[in-house]
């Protein structure tokens, strides 16, 4: 089939317990900009059991429509039998694009699809959108972060992609939106090799950065774990988070849930002290969407300066204890 045959911008709505993850949202604010370049509908895909009463949700944030396949064995994730149901629903309708967030669950669904649909896939994406030629591109990180390629998918239909959480902002919900509701009956057989026993909430410790609104990261420029002490504090003292780039966790000195880039987390904190850390294009990745960046490095030319808002080309040794000992002071 030719891939002018090919219509429609899809994104999977991943959902678990019956709660839509928050990524599905920003996702589709970034389809719309891809809908007001194409002219393609914006679908939402909705696989699970008893899920109907999300579509609501998927309409107010952009969804022309929602697929939804409903179905027993779809009642909790399960690589094959939603492999099953999202390869049959794109064969039925042929989207031409087709997005899921870069969770645990769309980083294992997403290369599942490609296989069964003999297309590619762009994996991690922090943008997405059309060159001079109107060919549609997806940006990931490459080389370990050192480069930003634009990877396409020229002939195989869907082009797909997984995107990072927080690359994109959501739409304000419309309030009373609606659209069409599609109900779908698939095929599915139950993985005969898993079965799900029992799910539990994971426990907030209250020491999550993800949802920080201050974050103070150290990163390789700081030679001996002690040193993170001041760091600690500074963050007690502002009511944020301490975090860390990726050579940090590699010594071990701060668990791998603390770790900003790439292969770590994704933040979105109003704040962001980067102490010591020169800033790869891997750990920009992380937070680039942060509201204020204050950097500090010794390194007059450090790439972090490129995206900070405010900068010390000093010796952190120096800065950080006065930073605390002012804050310290104007608390008193």
């Amino acid at each position: 089939m030719a891939k002018e045959d090919y219509k429609g911008i899809w994104v999977f709505a991943e959902q678990q317990n019956g709660k839509l993850n928050p990524t599905v949202f920003e996702i589709l604010a970034k389809a719309l900009e891809l809908k007001a370049h194409t002219g393609e509908n914006v679908t939402a895909v909705l696989l699970g059991s008893g899920v109907k009463d999300l579509a609501p949700a998927l309409f107010a944030y952009g969804a022309d429509s929602v697929i939804l396949a409903d179905d027993p064995n779809l009642a909790q994730y399960s690589a094959r039998p939603y492999q099953q149901a999202l390869t049959q629903l794109s064969e039925k309708y042929k989207p031409s694009i087709l997005l899921y967030g870069a969770t645990s669950l769309g980083r294992d669904l997403a290369p599942r699809v490609m296989v069964s649909l003999k297309t590619g896939l762009t994996a991690d994406a922090i943008d997405l959108g059309f060159d001079q030629d109107e060919v549609f591109y997806q940006t990931t990180p490459a080389y370990g972060g050192s480069i930003l390629a634009h990877i396409v998918i020229l002939e195989a239909r869907p082009q797909m992609a997984t995107v990072r959480p927080m690359m994109f902002e959501p739409i304000q919900p419309r309030e009373g939106a609606d659209g069409e509701l599609i109900i779908e009956t698939v095929s599915v057989d139950a993985d005969a090799d898993y079965e799900v026993l029992a799910t539990a909430p994971k426990q907030d410790t209250g020491d999550s950065i993800e949802g920080a609104q201050v974050i103070v990261a150290g990163g390789r420029g700081i030679k001996e774990e002690a040193d993170l002490e001041p760091l600690k504090e500074l963050a007690a003292l502002l009511d944020g988070k301490l975090a860390a780039s990726r050579p940090l966790v590699d010594n071990g000195w701060l668990a791998h849930e603390k770790q900003i880039g790439q292969s770590g987390a994704t933040i979105k904190p109003r704040y962001i002290f980067n102490v010591a850390i020169s800033g790869s294009v891997q750990y920009q990745v992380g937070m680039q969407n942060a509201g204020c960046v204050i950097s500090i490095n010794h390194t007059k030319g450090a790439p972090i300066f490129d995206i900070s808002h405010y900068g010390a080309v000093a010796d952190y040794k120096t800065v950080i204890p006065a930073l605390v000992e002012e804050i310290k002071r104007r608390k008193a």
